[in-house]
């Protein structure tokens, strides 16, 4: 049984603070669709559609009958332990520096077998065992063995806490405290053990709904931020910026209509200053203090967070403007996730449906809750994932997408949704 992670004890600031070694992320082309499964917290295979191959580790042909007619497919990870060892010494600079280190043997049940990262639950072979993939802190997958019934305390694994951005004992940055789905956020986090979670608040002199209740939870601390003001984000930085373990990035400035309903650029640009350049600001002060503190022991900085919308992937019309906001959003998080790589640093990045809030009113149900997308995001965390589709609506368009772009466009254009 994991035991319980404790708070730790306040860093003696003489001892040196760690830096980020990686562990060795170089992986062939074909070997790139397990993490890509492993970004949306899948575990996928290559199975040949010829002879119904699963297979490991991954080809350009099938083993077995040689067919190129592999697709990548989901599978349970069920299977036995067939023996393990225990790592005492490494010559890789990120293993050494946590040792020991557990593996396995793995038979599935699909027919490969694996070599595995051993969570501390499970014992020794020969027993069951479920086996899922994880994204290190290279941001390649891995494949852990995880027992099939665990304690209430899994999550507080040395090893997986490796894996993972989990809030438990973490200092959260939440940059707007003023929507109900920012609100949701913080509440989120208390109750998943954030240990600080510092409130972004652009117009403090304003009484909005909401924010005295969570003013009034013990770790929560409001702090001026406004995403349109350089200085504001520069000097939260200077306050604040060595102690922050997480950045969720909530700020958004959400607008209807497209180009012909509306005249001028202004709301555009409004959209443009929080959705995109607000991300930049927000990721050139913050940035860099995240990347020195990566490997800072357990509560260690270790994630991004980005709310962006599934209209950043094929534009809404009817908020057309807005989604095309998010789309440079997009882009530019993918650029944040390439240089925060390197620190080990997680930028997820979160494409929600429309959430129940004042700009989607006239929209029909399904609609996402702000609890259910706030959940949504500590999932995330705790899972180590990359990419993540809250609510009914953002999956079928993902699907949608992913089958055919184009067609989704036409639907789109032709008033489908």
């Amino acid at each position: 049984m994991t035991m319980p992670l404790m708070r730790p004890k306040r860093k003696n600031p003489v001892l040196r603070t760690r830096q980020m070694n990686l562990p060795p992320w170089a992986r062939g082309r074909v070997a790139l669709g397990i993490t890509a499964g492993a970004a949306e917290g899948r575990f996928v295979l290559q199975t040949c559609e010829d002879c119904g191959t699963v297979q490991y580790p991954p080809r350009e042909a099938c083993h077995k009958c040689l067919s190129p007619r592999l697709h990548w497919r989901e599978q349970s990870g069920e299977g036995e332990l067939l023996s393990t060892t225990t790592l005492h010494h490494s010559n890789d600079l990120f293993f050494r520096e946590r040792l020991p280190w557990r593996l396995g043997l793995v038979h599935l049940d699909a027919g490969p077998t694996l070599m595995v990262h051993l969570h501390g639950e499970v014992g020794d072979a020969p027993q069951r065992v479920r086996v899922g993939a994880r994204l290190d802190r290279a941001g390649q997958a891995v494949l852990i063995g995880f027992p099939n019934e665990g304690s209430p305390h899994m999550a507080d694994d040395k090893m997986l806490r490796e894996m993972t951005s989990d809030p438990k004992f973490r200092k959260v940055l939440v940059t707007d405290g003023k929507t109900e789905v920012g609100q949701a956020m913080v509440r989120a986090l208390v109750k998943a053990g954030a240990d600080i979670v510092w409130v972004g608040h652009a117009e403090p002199w304003k009484k909005l709904g909401g924010l005295e209740d969570i003013t009034a939870l013990p770790q929560v601390t409001l702090v001026p931020l406004d995403l349109t003001n350089g200085r504001s984000v520069s000097e939260l930085a200077g306050e604040i910026g060595g102690k922050v373990d997480i950045v969720i990035n909530n700020a958004e400035v959400h607008r209807t209509f497209g180009i012909g309903a509306r005249r001028g650029t202004d709301v555009a640009k409004a959209e443009m200053d929080i959705n995109y350049f607000g991300l930049l600001r927000l990721a050139q002060e913050f940035g860099p203090a995240l990347k020195g503190r990566s490997a800072d022991g357990v509560t260690g900085a270790t994630a991004w967070v980005n709310l962006l919308s599934i209209y950043a992937l094929s534009n809404f019309p009817p908020h057309g403007t807005f989604s095309a906001s998010k789309a440079a959003a997009h882009s530019l998080a993918q650029c944040l996730r390439a240089e925060m790589r390197p620190a080990g640093i997680r930028v997820v990045n979160v494409f929600p449906g429309p959430i129940d809030d004042e700009w989607n009113q006239h929209t029909p149900p399904p609609k996402l809750a702000p609890s259910a997308l706030a959940n949504a995001i500590v999932k995330a965390l705790r899972d180590g994932v990359e990419d993540v589709y809250p609510g009914d609506v953002a999956q079928e368009w993902l699907e949608r997408w992913r089958d055919n772009p184009k067609v989704l466009e036409r639907e789109l254009a032709a008033g489908g949704n």
